[in-house]
């Protein structure tokens, strides 16, 4: 089964780390093929190739982030891998020019204008339409463990919001976002879309924004629940548990070992809210019982469940060494808030830009601090458009 990853990135202004409308200045030093636009001008996407192996997943991440990151400076532009940019004014709020995205923007307002958040999706095959629709519901209950996994966003223009994913919040406002629901085949599944699209209530079916779905124009089931990551190997680590649910839904299928679904989904969204505000560092929503239980041992119990397939593919070992590593670091919002705690909102933004393009810890030259306790003037003037209000 193979692999592939869509990464959004926010674009950013060097100096004062705040996110402006600047992705037309780093397109067009960029091949169409692998990078385009989103809705605000003020993000990037990329689209990996396709691949078997998460070693060759992780080669392809790391060097179209590089290329990214080289487009970007040249620009004097920086890109970040996160869920939501730590300074983000309203002003960089300007929707790309085009029809699709302006419609958006004026029928779905300020839904749309506060959309200024990045995603990180992941597309696995699936040998027909049908599997792919069957397997949502079986995959739905991990679902939530992979956005903990992927939180990075506790701040929103300039302040702590309390979640490790304030994304998933400003993300569900939208009127398809959340769980999918469970549909017998393909065409229950499209005719349920097809009436969406014909109540008004959405333009086109790419407006289906589930945690997960089956592609529109690829054989695959894509997930897209997560915040974008700083690290690449975040995302490895995601790419390959997913691929593993997937796997591991079509075998229990196939078997028919895979409980019956009585088609109530609330508990699903509550876990997803779970997990947007805990991240790693509380309690999730544990699948099996449905009892909360500690986040790591949550993801331990999904590693047991999940071994078999991830041998299957040869995932086994670098999966279990990344889910390790994430568990000991924590989630990217841990180390963002303790880069705020230890220095201000410009430290995070070093740090996440350094992730995004493979570093670690590195952070630019201390600012002076003035007697007076004030910020200097170069972290004054980032954060004075969005601090405070």
């Amino acid at each position: 089964m193979r692999i592939g990853v869509e990464e959004e990135f926010h674009v950013l202004e060097v100096e004062s780390g705040l996110l402006v409308p600047r992705a037309d200045a780093v397109l067009r030093r960029l091949p169409k093929r692998t990078f385009t636009t989103e809705l605000h001008q003020s993000t990037v996407e990329s689209n990996s190739g396709v691949h078997t192996s998460l070693d060759d997943l992780h080669a392809d991440l790391a060097e179209t982030r590089r290329r990214l990151d080289r487009a970007a400076a040249e620009s004097g532009l920086a890109v970040m891998a996160a869920g939501t940019a730590p300074l983000a004014p309203a002003a960089s709020a300007r929707p790309t020019a085009d029809a699709r995205y302006l419609h958006m923007s004026e029928e779905y307002r300020k839904v749309a204008d506060e959309q200024l958040i990045c995603g990180a999706q992941v597309h696995v095959d699936v040998p027909d339409r049908d599997t792919a629709v069957r397997a949502m519901c079986a995959v739905a209950p991990w679902l939530p463990v992979l956005l903990a996994l992927s939180a990075s966003s506790p701040f929103w223009q300039g302040a702590d919001t309390g979640y490790a994913s304030w994304r998933t919040l400003l993300w569900q406002r939208w009127p398809t976002a959340g769980p999918a629901g469970c549909y017998a085949d393909a065409a229950e599944y499209d005719a349920a879309v097809h009436d969406f699209v014909r109540s008004g209530v959405i333009s086109d079916p790419g407006m289906i924004y589930y945690d997960v779905r089956p592609s529109d124009h690829l054989r695959t089931l894509e997930l897209r629940i997560c915040d974008a990551c700083p690290r690449a190997e975040t995302v490895v680590l995601i790419a390959g548990l997913f691929r593993a649910l997937v796997a591991d839904a079509r075998e229990r299928l196939a078997a028919r070992r895979e409980p019956h679904c009585a088609g109530r989904h609330e508990w699903l969204r509550g876990a997803a809210w779970r997990a947007a505000r805990s991240g790693l560092e509380g309690t999730l929503v544990d699948p099996q019982t449905r009892r909360e239980a500690p986040a790591e041992q949550v993801v331990r119990r999904m590693l047991v469940r999940l071994r078999p397939a991830l041998e299957a593919h040869g995932d086994w070992e670098t999966v279990r060494t990344l889910a390790h590593q994430a568990l000991v670091d924590g989630s990217a919002a841990r180390r963002i808030r303790r880069a705020a705690h230890e220095e201000d909102l410009l430290a995070c933004v070093d740090m996440l830009v350094a992730e995004t393009r493979g570093e670690r810890g590195a952070r630019r030259a201390a600012r002076p601090v003035p007697a007076d306790g004030a910020r200097s003037a170069a972290g004054a003037r980032a954060l004075s458009p969005v601090v405070g209000r």
